[in-house]
């Protein structure tokens, strides 16, 4: 387990309100110690004669000691104790144990039980002279200590062990958090499915601003759940990145293009909500044929991204799989924006490819390596109407087999 340090698991403000709370309700001056008595939070309520020994560096030596010794008591004894300091006043301490571990002490007091004797004044006039004060004004302030009954004190001990009790439940609070945002953060590396090596060939291949938007998505799942649903949407991004890692000059089974537009729908619907809905029709006969690799996850962002990212009310997309004779056909249908006459022109002129939002594969991309593999007869046909939607049709052959997972 990480060792954590009182000041990371527990907020500094919070515990100076709590002090000031206690120092008014008891009247005794109060702070917050770490292991080694340093202080952690400001003092509250501190006496005239204690601010003044801290002055000193050597008078602040003395007291840290002195509150680190008596916090190692109140830790053996379990709960809170007492003892007279180095400059014989009465302090109180108890533990700030989480999970096992004393992170520090909160400390209280101040005061005398009786009146200071001749004794103790005098000793009092020693010790200004070694702490280099003033030894009148010293005295002066020693006096000034507030005397209180025996039974204050372990009344005030009683509420010294609730407070305490409440600042390691505040403290355990936090740690859990701390760890939660850890797991959290372990889980957005891709649970360990993506290496090293693969995050830098995937710099080339998938849009930052996309990536960004998805993790976003995860992180605040992770605030609202027990990161189950986390889990399952960085599965999801983790199996989209590493199948845009594949050779881009192979077939693969229809099958796995629907896997993959799964887990790109399962991301964006998490993303959007019920602003896009979406819909897989595809026959189980078909999966076997092949297709070039990532050829329908641009289809389908195409249609999410101007489509109905666009539209104020939402929309659907359906991806629906049939048969003609001897050709597949995918139709990639959305109920979007559509898209106006000009523009579609342009689109289905012959061009170079021009990268897509996701994998960096356009939809000319897509149309390109299709008549690349499989002849000018198939590929792409584009139909829209404004106001209306989109409809993509995807023609392949019926291949079965040419090599699966190899180059053609």
């Amino acid at each position: 387990m990480t060792r954590y340090m009182l000041k990371d698991v527990i907020d500094k403000e919070k515990l100076e309100e709590i002090l000031k709370k206690f120092s008014e309700a008891t009247g005794l001056a109060a702070i917050i110690a770490d292991r080694s008595g340093v202080n952690i939070t400001e003092p509250s309520n501190f006496t005239k004669h204690c601010n003044l020994v801290r002055s000193t560096e050597k008078g602040r030596k003395y007291c840290y000691f002195s509150d680190a010794k008596l916090g190692r008591l109140s830790l053996k004894k379990g709960g809170p104790a007492t003892s007279l300091c180095y400059c014989e006043i009465v302090d109180l301490a108890a533990p700030l144990v989480v999970e096992g571990h004393c992170l520090g002490y909160i400390l209280c007091g101040q005061v005398f039980l009786r009146p200071p004797d001749e004794e103790k004044i005098e000793r009092a006039r020693k010790r200004a002279l070694d702490f280099g004060l003033d030894p009148d004004l010293y005295v002066k302030a020693f006096l000034e200590i507030e005397t209180v009954p025996k039974k204050h004190i372990y009344t005030t001990g009683e509420m010294l062990h609730i407070i305490s009790n409440y600042i390691i439940e505040l403290g355990v609070n936090s740690l859990y958090q701390k760890r939660l945002l850890e797991e959290t953060k372990r889980r957005s590396e891709y649970e360990n499915a993506i290496k090293t090596l693969e995050l830098k060939a995937l710099q080339s291949q998938v849009n930052p601003h996309f990536l960004f938007n998805t993790l976003n998505t995860a992180a605040r799942l992770a605030y609202l759940e027990n990161a189950e649903k986390t889990a399952e949407i960085i599965y999801s991004l983790a199996n989209l990145l590493r199948y845009s890692l594949k050779n881009l000059d192979q077939l693969v089974p229809l099958k796995e293009e629907i896997s993959c537009i799964g887990y790109y729908l399962y991301i964006q619907q998490f993303r959007y909500k019920d602003h896009i809905r979406a819909e897989i029709e595809f026959p189980k006969e078909l999966e076997k044929y092949l297709i070039p690799v990532l050829s329908l996850q641009p289809l389908v962002e195409n249609a999410i991204v101007h489509g109905l990212e666009k539209k104020k009310e939402g929309g659907q997309v359906r991806v629906v799989g049939y048969e003609k004779d001897t050709c597949v056909f995918i139709d990639i249908i959305d109920d979007g924006v559509g898209i106006q006459e000009e523009v579609l022109n342009n689109i289905n002129k012959p061009k170079i490819a021009l990268e897509g939002h996701t994998t960096g594969l356009g939809i000319h991309n897509v149309d390109l390596r299709i008549k690349k593999y499989f002849g000018d007869n198939y590929g792409l046909k584009i139909e829209s109407k404004v106001g209306v939607g989109t409809k993509v049709t995807l023609k392949i052959p019926k291949v079965v087999n040419r090599g699966i997972g190899h180059e053609l």
